[in-house]
């Protein structure tokens, strides 16, 4: 699946050079609902759910995209008001789980964290994939993947490019600096094989679209 990464002029480029993306521990989601997305009324419930994401986020992150890059609030919230990048990467289709909106709290009966044999696979990915509805623009999805050591210098953790995470596209922002040179060098070798854009805002719609005329991206 092609999925699409937003991020700042100056993180896009420093990913794109060290052939990395970074990857999101659980308890700096910007969400606080995450992993919360059960009707948490018995108190026993909230103890479980808390336990269980504290030792899920101990070796496990996130690496989250969207389906679609054409979303000016996604550019707006996620790329510096549209002066960074969007970074488009394919994904094997089973590596990824698809978030789920609603409106309101899932319901779950307490005897299934008491008694963890009843908890299933589908049981469990429908808490971590579920959001407020309010989130729906993101259009989501996201995998999970575990947590090496944090690079020293920026005390964060990162996932390299590779098979499973293979950068097919990047796609500069409207109001973006970054120029095709720019692009090429933090690419290196990859150049020739990633499909480079420069976004505009579209003229009929609120959308955000490839930029055709040549001459206007240097």
């Amino acid at each position: 699946m092609r999925v699409f990464h937003f991020v700042n002029e100056e993180y896009g480029l420093e990913d794109l050079c060290k052939r990395r993306l970074k990857v999101a521990t659980l308890n700096e989601l910007n969400d606080p609902f995450e992993f919360f997305s059960v009707d948490l009324g018995d108190e026993g419930l909230r103890r479980a759910f808390r336990v269980m994401k504290d030792e899920l986020g101990v070796d496990k992150g996130l690496l989250c995209f969207s389906r679609s890059w054409n979303n000016p609030v996604l550019w707006s919230h996620y790329a510096a008001k549209h002066t960074g990048l969007c970074l488009g990467f394919d994904i094997p289709d089973e590596l990824l789980g698809r978030v789920t909106y609603s409106r309101k709290r899932l319901r779950v009966e307490p005897e299934v964290f008491r008694h963890p044999r009843l908890e299933t696979p589908e049981t469990l990915i429908r808490f971590f994939f579920t959001k407020y509805a309010h989130w729906r623009y993101e259009d989501e999805v996201r995998c999970f993947v575990n947590l090496a050591e944090k690079d020293p210098l920026s005390d964060v953790y990162f996932a390299e490019f590779a098979e499973n995470l293979r950068l097919a596209t990047v796609i500069v922002g409207a109001h973006s600096s970054v120029t095709r040179d720019t692009l090429r060098r933090a690419l290196g070798e990859l150049a020739s094989a990633v499909e480079v854009a420069k976004a505009r805002l579209a003229f009929r719609s609120f959308r955000v679209v490839r930029q055709r005329n040549s001459k206007l991206w240097l």
